[in-house]
């Protein structure tokens, strides 16, 4: 661990990490990444892909051989946490400001935005952010624009000036205040105006939006962005002692004492609700603040409000979803009250959203997009945030979050009713459609539309990779541990869904869902333990799923018991087991699956693994086959009672030898003797696997050893989109084996 610079006397509540050892390793444009990162770190300072940063730098004009003044500013759509070098735009200066020239005002604002890749040095690819300009257009070699939540909730206070001015004063600065403008090339040109305007200023609060701050070097510029922070928080906090304990007007409802287990309970039903147009993964948070927050007097009120920042409603949408409940004394009936109550409050939430897009839309507007909440807040129980995938659900509750914190902020910094116009009103703005509750001002609904289906967003949109096929599914992996099942959870993980990986076997189904880690995202994997002969822990497995990723989409079961003896004749226990592993588990994972996918009401699948032994008779393995031959029927009479949502459908192996649990080497040393196939006892269990592989590949029509991989290809076309017409039905994975032929 390194040693961070010893934190300023002014810093009360942040930390200073900048390391001058490391630092004075870096060049400036590596200096400006590590500034970036230190930044990031901490979600007080600015959001995840939030804010921006810049240096102007002096590099050699390949073309000229002459030194050129370039900006160094961060990427569109980046991360200040995680940017690399390679994330930052790079543009001449001298050639940027040169586009004041071609300037025609706010209407030409997207066509500025086309010209920065023509200003762009050595050709960088990188799309250089909407806030270039207000970067560009600074007079100071280094810049940071955050948005911390303190800092908000002064640029969203209904005194926020006046509240600026008296932070000023005790803190011995010289912010200034800038009333609402949208980013762009307009209010790149106003803030050098502001800052010209007024000599030796230290930083500008955007009313609603943010804060800026500079420096003459990298340190002074980090440092100078640290107190300003630390500052307003402690301005702030100084406020709330005044103001005593109480938030949001105090509490309202008492939160639901058995909140966690009830969240896993309602969340299949309000994932299906919210989906109903495209699949969302959930993100749940009871954290102390959300509580507080959503059992207040004022929640519903702040939150119907919606948010300030364009950082969080880009995400969080305009506002979000807010469902009041109060939790009853008997569960069942608390539970259909809240399902009843998020019916309501969702349909009147879709109304609202598509009366907001056609009171603003233009004929040239983006079309209007899923109209259902990213953010659903309920009284008594929490926070559950949605996204396309669990990180994007994460994170976009982290910015509700923060919007509760900005909210908090601005009521605490109320001091009575302000009157007249409101300081974020800036030219050209109606002053009423600024609405104000405890001293919170949220941007106007005609500002918030022009930033969500403004142009450059949806073009930021489009640069997204494209998705995979399975994106935004929840796949639950039975006997994920090994062999078949192990390749099934890769390869769907590889396809783009969230896997939960369940085996008996604990340990072995960590190990595979952090392999998975290889090829998705350690957000997007969980593992369990399953008992697949217990009700009650495949339940568990079930909520286990339910609580990583909101629900569930696809089961698959590669879980699966073949009877040996050294007699080679089967006990009655066995049979008895044999059946109730291979047949009566399979009907009971599906039971209670059946159960969330009802509360879902989405499209889902299931794919069960059967044998080719089902149709091939043979001496010695009559309770593996009989039970097997149970299962493929158990297939079709499922495909029938979950119809038309729930597709059904297996997949039929021949034997696989490769990574099946079903095969330990004394199994794999008793079949070799019984088929007289010579081996010696030095070779290793996996060179003896391969050897019986290479048996039973001679039987069959392709002569091709059956892989696990090639059996969960199958499974996952079957629980693919692409298979959406097929229900009831087993692909044999066989190498052609013609003894079973359907018949």
């Amino acid at each position: 661990m390194t040693q961070a610079t010893p934190a300023s006397p002014k810093l009360k509540l942040l930390e200073d990490r900048w390391n001058s050892t490391l630092a004075a390793t870096l060049d400036e444009p590596d200096l400006l990444r590590y500034r970036s990162n230190l930044l990031g770190s901490d979600l007080r300072i600015t959001n995840f892909a939030g804010g921006n940063t810049s240096s102007k730098i002096a590099e050699t004009d390949p073309l000229t051989g002459k030194t050129a003044e370039i900006l160094w500013v961060k990427g569109s759509g980046g991360d200040l946490g995680s940017i690399k070098r390679t994330g930052f735009a790079t543009l001449y200066q001298e050639k940027l400001l040169a586009l004041e020239r071609s300037y025609k005002g706010v209407d030409t604002e997207d066509d500025m935005v086309g010209m920065y890749p023509l200003c762009a040095f050595r050709g960088n690819p990188v799309a250089a952010s909407i806030d270039t300009p207000l970067h560009g257009f600074l007079p100071f070699p280094h810049v940071d624009h955050l948005h911390p939540d303190w800092g908000i909730a002064l640029a969203a206070s209904a005194n926020g000036k006046a509240k600026m001015e008296e932070f000023n004063r005790e803190f011995n600065h010289s912010l200034v205040w800038m009333p609402w403008l949208r980013p762009g090339f307009e209010l790149g040109l106003q803030m050098r105006k502001a800052v010209a305007e007024n000599p030796g200023c230290d930083g500008i609060v955007l009313g609603g939006h943010g804060l800026f701050t500079w420096g003459q070097t990298q340190r002074e510029c980090y440092l100078n962005t640290l107190t300003v922070i630390d500052q307003i928080g402690q301005f702030i906090a100084r406020h709330g002692i005044e103001k005593g304990e109480s938030r949001f007007g105090g509490e309202a409802v008492v939160s639901c004492a058995d909140r966690k287990a009830l969240a896993i309970q309602i969340a299949p039903y309000l994932r299906g609700r919210v989906s109903n147009q495209k699949l969302w993964i959930a993100s749940f948070s009871d954290a102390a603040d959300v509580l507080q927050f959503v059992n207040s007097v004022h929640g519903k009120d702040l939150a119907f409000l919606g948010t300030s920042c364009p950082d969080h409603f880009i995400r969080t949408k305009i506002r979000p979803l807010f469902v009041p409940w109060t939790p009853q004394a008997d569960p069942a009936a608390s539970l259909a009250a809240l399902k009843q109550q998020i019916d309501a409050s969702l349909e009147e939430y879709r109304q609202q959203y598509r009366d907001y897009y056609h009171s603003f839309a233009t004929p040239d507007s983006p079309a209007l997009r899923d109209a259902s909440p990213t953010i659903v807040l309920i009284s008594g129980l929490g926070m559950f945030s949605f996204g396309k995938s669990k990180t994007e659900a994460r994170i976009t509750g982290e910015f509700y979050t923060n919007a509760i914190h900005v909210m908090e902020g601005a009521s605490l910094l109320g001091e009575g009713e302000v009157t007249g116009t409101l300081p974020q009103c800036g030219e050209g703005i109606a002053p009423e459609s600024f609405k104000v509750f405890s001293n919170y001002v949220a941007l106007p609904a005609i500002e918030a539309f022009r930033i969500e289906y403004w142009a450059m967003e949806e073009a930021k949109i489009r640069r997204q990779p494209p998705e995979k096929e399975l994106s935004r599914r929840i796949a639950l992996v039975v006997g994920g541990g090994s062999g078949i099942g192990r390749e099934a959870a890769l390869l769907a993980a590889a396809r783009g869904a969230h896997v939960v990986v369940a085996d008996r076997d604990q340990a072995a189904a960590a190990s595979v869902a952090a392999e998975l880690q290889s090829v998705t995202s350690r957000e997007f994997t969980a593992s369990t333990v399953i008992d697949i002969c217990s009700r009650e822990a495949i339940a568990g497995a079930l909520q286990a799923t339910v609580a990583a990723f909101g629900g569930i989409d696809i089961l698959i079961n590669t879980a699966a018991l073949f009877p040996s003896s050294a007699e080679d004749v089967i006990p009655d226990a066995l049979w008895g087991t044999t059946l109730e592993v291979n047949v009566t588990a399979n009907y009971l994972l599906a039971d209670e699956a059946a159960k969330l996918f009802a509360e879902q009401d989405l499209d889902a699948a299931i794919v069960l693994t059967s044998s080719a032994n089902a149709v091939v008779p043979k001496h010695g393995s009559e309770a593996y086959d009989v039970s097997k031959a149970a299962l493929s029927h158990l297939v079709r009479e499922l495909a029938v009672s979950l119809a038309p949502h729930v597709r059904v459908n297996g997949i039929s192996p021949a034997t696989v030898v490769k990574g099946s649990a079903m095969f330990p080497g004394d199994r794999v040393r008793a079949s070799l003797a019984k088929y007289d196939i010579l081996f010696e006892d030095s070779l290793s269990d996996d060179e003896l696997r391969n050897l019986l592989a290479g048996f039973y590949a001679q039987r069959t029509l392709t002569g091709q050893p059956i892989e696990p991989i090639d059996c969960a290809e199958a499974i996952l076309f079957l629980a693919s989109p692409r298979a959406r017409c097929t229900t009831g039905h087993l692909i044999p994975v066989d190498g052609g084996l013609s003894e079973a032929f359907l018949r």
